[in-house]
C-alpha cells in the first residue's frame, strides 16, 4: 500500500464510497444529503493542510484521510484529521496505516497534539484504533449524535499529545 497526496483525478474513486460511508449516517456529522460537489470541497482540502490517499499496487484508492489544524489563532498547534476507507478493503490495515500516517504527519509539522472533536461512540473500529495508536478519550457528549438505527449517542473527544 501507498499512501500519497490526492488530487482532483482521485475524486471520481473516493466519492463512490464516500457517499456511501457519509449517506449511512454512522460516523460522520456530515449531512446526509450532502452533494458530491460539497463533498469534494469540504475533502480535498488546499496546502497547508493535506488530503491523502492508500492505493495498492495497482493504483486502486482502498481509502483516503484529511489533514489539518483543528482550531485556528491560539489554538492553532493542534491537528485534526478524518479518514475514510472504502468499505470493500475494510479490514485490510488502511485505516491504520492513514492514522499512523497523519500523526506522523502532523508530528513533522510541528504540531503539539491531535485531537478528534468528534468520534461517535458506537464506531467501535474507530475507538479502538485510535486507542491503539495512543488516543485517549477526554470527554464525551452525550446524545450528541444521531445514529439513524441506534438513536441518540454520544460523541468522543480524543486526544493524543505529540
Amino acid at each position: 500500500m501507498l499512501i500519497r497526496e490526492a488530487t482532483t483525478e482521485d475524486w471520481p474513486a473516493i466519492w463512490p464510497f464516500f457517499h456511501r460511508i457519509v449517506t449511512e449516517g454512522e460516523t460522520f456529522t456530515y449531512p446526509v444529503d450532502l452533494t458530491e460537489d460539497q463533498g469534494r470541497e469540504w475533502w480535498l482540502l488546499a496546502e497547508p493542510m493535506r488530503t491523502v490517499v492508500a492505493v495498492d499496487d495497482a493504483g486502486t484508492v482502498l481509502g483516503t484521510a484529511k489533514m489539518n489544524r483543528n482550531h485556528m489563532g491560539n489554538g492553532s498547534h493542534i491537528a485534526s484529521a478524518s479518514y475514510m476507507v472504502d468499505p470493500a478493503h475494510s479490514g485490510q490495515g488502511v485505516g491504520r496505516a492513514l492514522c499512523a500516517y497523519t500523526v506522523e504527519w502532523a508530528r513533522a509539522a510541528g504540531y503539539r497534539a491531535m485531537q478528534f472533536n468528534a468520534v461517535v461512540e458506537t464506531n467501535e473500529y474507530a475507538v479502538k484504533l485510535y486507542r491503539s495508536l495512543g488516543f485517549q478519550v477526554i470527554g464525551t457528549l452525550p446524545e450528541g449524535f444521531r445514529h439513524p438505527r441506534l438513536g441518540y449517542v454520544g460523541l468522543h473527544i480524543m486526544h493524543l499529545a505529540l
